[in-house]
Formats: structure tokens, C-alpha cells, sequence
């Protein structure tokens, strides 16, 4: 009686063991496939730039992207006339990682490139990075450049009245059709989340739905919002005539050609 119980109770722990076994194998394989069918969607030769000044969901877009290639998450308010690597990169300067370095890429490694700037209502920006409930958050005014080096409290902005923060100059520096030798594809963050698939058509990458990014809000209690508008009423009306994505052309840009000095020079 023992003896049958025993044999019965180790059939039954080698059908448990033969069962996690070949359900172990089955999904490393499976993890294994989908993980490889990812990997082959990532190209070196893709580079992105995701600029933002903050709070306009920048850094889950970076991860996103690196699903697909190379990402540097740029935070400099001044996009320069000619596309430059970013913080140390191919310069022995100490630059802050997350500004142009003063470097040209040269000219036939361009097309690797696509330079995003991803922007969202000033007053979520604010109270998601900006105003913190014991003052400025200086390290970050200070990644995007503020005056004052970064020690702007919200109360100067309402005393004064005015955008001290400097948003409605960095908007216009990446949205603005400028002298430059790359395009930028100006993202608005309300409308990302619904158009992700026509955002991937339009960067040329896979549209796979699981690597979807989620949506993550920071906590925040908005204040002063009627003071708020007002300041930033030239700012949010840009805004509000936007699409979902624009693409920003080079100055003197028509028909697939750059005009210079009156002469048409074919785009490179």
C-alpha cells in the first residue's frame, strides 16, 4: 500500500517536474523569439533627438524610441543652424549631456538623423517640473536654461506677470522655419497618445502595439491657472493652432529644395 502510494506520489512529482520543464523551454524559446523580433526593429543607424524643456512626456518617448535606434534626450533651448552630437560626444569639452556640444555632424551622416521636439501646455509643465511645494526646481531650470540660473520661483512669474521661465522663446527657437541643415518634427503631447501609429509612420519605424509607451502623469495640483493663462495666452494660442505633428522645414525651404542667396541648391 505504501509502496503503490509512493510510486503514484513520484509519477505525479515527475509529471509536475516534466511539465515546468517543457513549460520553461517553451516560453524561453517564446521570450527568446519575441525578444530577437524586437532587437531586429533596433537600427544603429536610426538616431533620434528628443528635445524638450521638460514635463511633455520627453523621457518616455526617449525609451520608446530606443526600442528603434539611438536616442539622446536634448534639453538645450537652442537648436543650432547646423545639427550637432550632443553633450561629450566627439569633443574633449565638458559639455552637459543633454546640450548641442558646438560639434557638426557632418553633412552625409544627416539623414540618420531626425531631430523631435515634443511640447505640451505650459501650465502642466510648470506644475509637473518646474514648481515644486518647497520652491523652483533649479537643477532642471538649469538643464533648460533659464536665467538666473535656474532660481525662478512660480510666485516672481505671477508677481511679475511675465514668462520668466523663457517657454514661449524655447517653443518658438524649435517650431520656428529657421536657418538650419536638418528638419524638426514639432510633437504635441495631448494628441501623441491616440496618433502613436501615425507617429511611427512617420519616423519610418515598426508600429509594434505591444511596445506602445503607457501614459504616466506626476502627481500635481494646478494653482493660479486664471493667472497662468493670462501670462501664457500668446503661448497657448500657438500652441492650440497646432496638429498633432508638424515638420518644421529648414528657411528658404521649397519643393525639396533649400534656396540660398536667390540660387537653388538641391537638398542633400
Amino acid at each position: 500500500m505504501n509502496k503503490i502510494s509512493l510510486q503514484f506520489t513520484n509519477s505525479k512529482n515527475n509529471n509536475i517536474i516534466h511539465n515546468t520543464i517543457h513549460n520553461t523551454i517553451h516560453n524561453t524559446i517564446h521570450n527568446t523569439n519575441h525578444n530577437t523580433n524586437h532587437n531586429t526593429n533596433h537600427n544603429t543607424n536610426r538616431i533620434f533627438y528628443v528635445c524638450s524643456y521638460g514635463g511633455s512626456g520627453s523621457t518616455i518617448l526617449f525609451k520608446y524610441l530606443k526600442n528603434f535606434g539611438k536616442v539622446y534626450h536634448i534639453h538645450d533651448r537652442y537648436p543650432p543652424v547646423n545639427l550637432e552630437y550632443v553633450g561629450k560626444e566627439n569633443t574633449d569639452k565638458n559639455v552637459y549631456g543633454e546640450w548641442f556640444n558646438g560639434v557638426k555632424i557632418p553633412d552625409n551622416e544627416l539623414n540618420k538623423y531626425k531631430v523631435i521636439f515634443i511640447y505640451r501646455h505650459p501650465i502642466d509643465v510648470i506644475f509637473s517640473r518646474f514648481a515644486q511645494p518647497n520652491g523652483p526646481n533649479i537643477p532642471h531650470l538649469q538643464h533648460i536654461m533659464c536665467d538666473n540660473n535656474g532660481n525662478i520661483n512660480l510666485f516672481d512669474v505671477l508677481k511679475s506677470g511675465k514668462d520668466l521661465y523663457g517657454l514661449e522663446e524655447f517653443y518658438d527657437n524649435y517650431t520656428s522655419c529657421k536657418e538650419r541643415n536638418y528638419n524638426i518634427y514639432c510633437v504635441k503631447y495631448e494628441l501623441f497618445w491616440n496618433n502613436i501609429s501615425t507617429f511611427n509612420k512617420i519616423m519610418e519605424i515598426p508600429n509594434i502595439k505591444e511596445l506602445y509607451p503607457m501614459k504616466v502623469e506626476r502627481k500635481k495640483k494646478l494653482q493660479f491657472v486664471a493667472n497662468l493663462n493670462a501670462i501664457y495666452l500668446s503661448l497657448i494660442y500657438k500652441m492650440s493652432k497646432k496638429p498633432f505633428i508638424e515638420l518644421v522645414r529648414p528657411l528658404g525651404y521649397v519643393e525639396n529644395k533649400y534656396i540660398t542667396n536667390e540660387t537653388e541648391v538641391e537638398e542633400k
